[in-house]
């Protein structure tokens, strides 16, 4: 993505289809933009007692933020990997999740998209609902027990308790688990026709379809990560910890 090249003179419905991430920007500072489509940044800005700089600051802090492949990912040790998985989590629940939330509620699509909007508020809270209890779940279980495993690796754990760790479900069950999840934005895909942005589209439709298709991309590359990368090591690290774990039982 170029650096953002801001002209006052622009409406803020110009700016953010030159630049659909200005939208998310602007909410990070409290400002829905599809309540001042008609309005300059600077006027977006000052109804919200906002400094148009930091928002073109954090705009470009943004475009310049670059992800890790999944080979450099493979590099890492495990507890990397995790710490990732953790702050893009984090980035769901309190980003991603919150701006789409905030486009379903407030944007108005006029009589000829109505009843898809109803859907879609509808349908989009369940989903939220869902998806967050599927994070809290996985780091409550997988995440939680791979910390398990290093503690144990490290004799940071009394030789009972490791033991103990060995009695529940093998990370494999798991995995199979995960790659067996439905697909989570299946409904929401079908709902809005792959996506497909009509001709009659608003600013603020087609804004809100990017973000929804960016989302499910992004998800779908997190759960590649999850079942190529992160189970594989869970699964080498468990066999590890258990071969020493035996061999120090024989030794007691």
């Amino acid at each position: 993505m170029h650096a953002f090249e801001y002209n006052d003179k622009k409406s803020i419905a110009d700016l953010v289809s030159e630049n659909h991430v200005l939208a998310g920007v602007l909410h990070y500072f409290g400002i829905r933009f599809f309540q001042h489509e008609t309005h300059s940044l600077v006027e977006a800005c000052q109804a919200h007692k906002v400094n148009p700089s930091q928002v073109i600051a954090a705009l470009e802090d943004w475009a310049s933020r670059k992800e890790p492949t999944k080979e450099e990912l493979y590099l890492h040790p495990i507890e990397l990997v995790v710490g990732y998985l953790k702050k893009k989590h984090r980035y769901f629940v309190r980003q991603a999740l919150p701006f789409l939330s905030s486009m379903v509620e407030g944007i108005e699509l006029g009589s000829e998209h109505k009843n898809l909007m109803t859907d879609m508020r509808l349908m989009f809270p369940l989903f939220v609902d869902d998806f967050i209890h599927h994070i809290h779940e996985e780091e409550d279980t997988l995440f939680r027990r791979i910390s398990l495993l290093r503690d144990i690796d490290a004799s940071m754990l009394p030789l009972t308790d490791a033991i103990q760790v060995f009695t529940l479900p093998p990370i494999a069950i798991m995995a199979a688990d995960h790659e067996a999840h439905d697909d989570e934005m299946e409904g929401i895909r079908k709902l809005t026709n792959d996506y497909h942005i009509p001709k009659s589209a608003t600013v603020s439709m087609k804004v809100l379809f990017h973000e929804l298709q960016q989302l499910e991309e992004e998800l779908i590359i997190h759960a590649k990560i999850e079942n190529d990368l992160l189970f594989p090591k869970a699964i080498e690290l468990e066999k590890e910890v258990k071969r020493k774990l035996t061999l120090q039982i024989k030794n007691n």
